[in-house]
């Protein structure tokens, strides 16, 4: 399935059977996407810093010929209940453990981007009875680059703080390998997310993983990596803003079963610049897994 780069994110979800609700889990009202067959091995989308489950509106129809797609937002983020303390890994691997036992659903396979690998690690190696397969793209965790971690916060929360056309522009333009893969709608998506009253306070706790020392203590260990349970498929880019591809190489090689690809002309979204080759890639390693 072919889609144009700018085709619209509620276009390219339109002819796809999917519902969005809400789902309380503790004490968060969690968005949620749904589509695919209900009975279909159940693969789980996650975003990364800051983001929400538009990240993957590209990839969604596509997967959800075969499988059950859940794609959300999580505590803190988009639409669900903004954070009032400061949000680390264990808050959420605790949170998609019950949205997952809210959805009735025993394992799943876990895609994640940045923050959303960073969570399915963590996920994979404290519950490997409740992982499939890992499909990590260009997934925080490993490092803690005093560089990346400033530039991050200062464009994050300057976004938030002022949630206008040019400051969520700049967060967005830094992800990506092209800045024109930043349309108007997205930028527009992200923007009305920003603009809700107390999100400013939400993205600071969000944010509390780029303090060295947060980050330091939840960073993803040698013993988790080789926890993980049935392989994993890493995705870096050729023009990943948050690290080189080796960090990518490296992790795949402390995965049994692990995989590495390499994808040009993306930044930290492969999953959107580069759709057409990340579908190909994320469906190939799916199904080679099942034999």
């Amino acid at each position: 399935m072919t889609q144009p780069r700018d085709l619209p994110v509620w276009v390219a979800l339109s002819a796809t059977p999917h519902s969005i609700g809400y789902v309380q889990v503790g004490p968060w009202n969690t968005r949620v996407l749904q589509a695919g067959p209900e009975d279909g091995e159940p693969l789980v989308l996650m975003a990364g810093t800051g983001g929400h489950l538009e990240a993957y509106a590209h990839n969604i129809a596509e997967f959800a010929e075969r499988y059950r797609v859940i794609a959300y937002d999580y505590p803190g983020h988009g639409y669900t209940t903004h954070a009032t303390s400061d949000l680390e890994l264990p808050d959420y691997v605790v949170h998609l453990t019950g949205l997952l036992d809210a959805l009735g659903i025993g394992a799943a396979n876990l895609n994640g981007e940045s923050l959303g690998g960073w969570v399915a690690v963590k996920f994979a190696a404290a519950h490997p009875e409740r992982t499939l397969r890992l499909v990590l793209n260009t997934p925080g965790g490993t490092m803690a680059r005093s560089e990346v971690m400033e530039r991050i916060r200062s464009l994050s929360q300057a976004a938030a703080d002022d949630p206008s056309d040019e400051r969520i522009r700049a967060r967005l333009e830094w992800l990506m390998a092209d800045p024109a893969t930043v349309t108007d709608e997205l930028v527009d998506i992200r923007r009305t997310i920003y603009a809700r009253a107390g999100f400013a306070e939400s993205m600071r706790h969000i944010l509390c993983l780029q303090d060295p020392e947060v980050r330091r203590r939840n960073l993803i260990t040698d013993a988790e990596l080789a926890a993980v349970p049935h392989g994993a498929l890493v995705v870096w880019t050729s023009n990943d803003p948050s690290g080189p591809a080796a960090a990518g190489l490296e992790m795949a090689e402390k995965i049994r079963g692990g995989h590495f690809e390499h994808v040009t002309g993306a930044g930290h979204w492969p999953q959107w610049e580069q759709r057409e080759k990340f579908n190909q890639l994320v469906l190939g390693f799916l199904a080679e897994e099942q034999q």
